[in-house]
């Protein structure tokens, strides 16, 4: 049986707003429809990939409320495992509050609720889920006290750990060095780097993905319609080019893509035909409304590969002269 992605993280009721523009500070704009939708970084991230075909183990908290109950049955309803999933007796559990313009362009308020409650203590309960783990993915909306647990966890058991640095902070060189893959989009590489957002462009984020790998191991840097620029361990660099879709709602792409990176690793494949492939879970997931709800099955990802007769890439040789390959469990720089 294959070793099961293991998601931590957060888990959130989002209230989603679409419009013809999002509004601007102190002013109020009509909006054309509401829904709610379960979301949180972490529960969209193991539900994108547990239809991607995967099995997956959840470790997250909600309130003990209605909220509650129902995301943790929208978890199970996916095939996802939800041992690792409590209810925390003192907050309620965290909702999202997001608008989204005709452009599918959003803006998002997070109150995080219970996740702030998933706590150190909280994963010792969860050991052995996190041991058995083939990857252990993680976002930046539960304590960092907790990120920082379990990448001691997966370093000291040798687990590929996958960091996705979302919300936006700085982070400890510390942490970087235990991460096997870093996934930053374009704001939170200029969060980790210390730069404004004027200053990474297509032409200049090869040296930023340099100075995040004195850290990381191999870092991934999304960036939107230009792809997502490549920069591995063995001494890859290449930019993988996004498709082109008519996105409805850009709102879980990052975290579509991360389950759609982690799949793949975990199904054998290189690091540049794992990214090509998270690009076009992330891609689908944009022509569609919602978080869990807009993460496209493995069969439509598949068609949707074969639909494509260009940019697939190749294998590039890397610094030392071997074809760049997956980045194995335990390998570190």
């Amino acid at each position: 049986m294959n070793r099961p992605i293991v998601v931590a993280g957060s888990i959130n009721l989002d209230l989603v707003s679409i419009g013809k523009r999002i509004p601007g500070p102190g002013e109020t704009v009509k909006g054309d429809t509401f829904h709610t939708f379960h979301g949180g970084k972490g529960a969209n991230q193991a539900v994108a990939a547990a239809r991607l075909g995967y099995p997956v183990s959840m470790i997250g908290k909600v309130g003990a409320d209605d909220f509650g109950k129902r995301l943790q049955q929208g978890l199970k309803s996916e095939g996802i495992n939800i041992r690792g999933v409590s209810a925390a007796a003192s907050a309620a559990s965290g909702v999202a509050m997001i608008a989204v313009d005709a452009k599918g362009q959003n803006s998002i308020t997070v109150v995080p609720g219970a996740n702030d409650e998933l706590l150190p203590r909280d994963l010792e309960k969860c050991l052995p889920q996190l041991r058995s783990a083939g990857i252990i993915l993680t976002q930046l909306e539960i304590p960092m006290e907790s990120v920082e647990y379990l990448s001691t966890v997966a370093q000291r058991h040798a687990i590929p750990f996958v960091l996705d640095p979302a919300p936006a902070r700085s982070l400890s060189r510390n942490l970087l060095r235990r991460v096997t893959y870093l996934t930053p989009n374009e704001t939170e590489t200029c969060a980790l780097c210390g730069i404004s957002p004027s200053e990474l462009s297509p032409a200049t984020v090869a040296r930023y993905a340099q100075f995040l790998q004195g850290g990381a191991a191999n870092v991934i840097v999304k960036m939107g319609r230009f792809g997502a620029y490549v920069a591995g361990v063995d001494g890859l660099r290449q930019l993988i080019p996004a498709f082109k879709v008519k996105a409805v709602d850009s709102t879980a792409a990052g975290d579509a893509f991360n389950a759609g990176l982690a799949v793949a690793l975990m199904r054998g494949m290189d690091l540049p035909r794992a990214v090509r492939f998270a690009s076009a879970v992330g891609a689908l997931s944009a022509t569609r409304p919602g978080a869990q709800a807009s993460m496209p099955r493995s069969g439509e990802v598949d068609r949707f590969l074969g639909n494509q007769t260009t940019g697939a890439p190749r294998l590039r040789q890397s610094a030392n002269g071997r074809r760049a390959a997956a980045m194995p469990a335990g390998s570190r720089l």
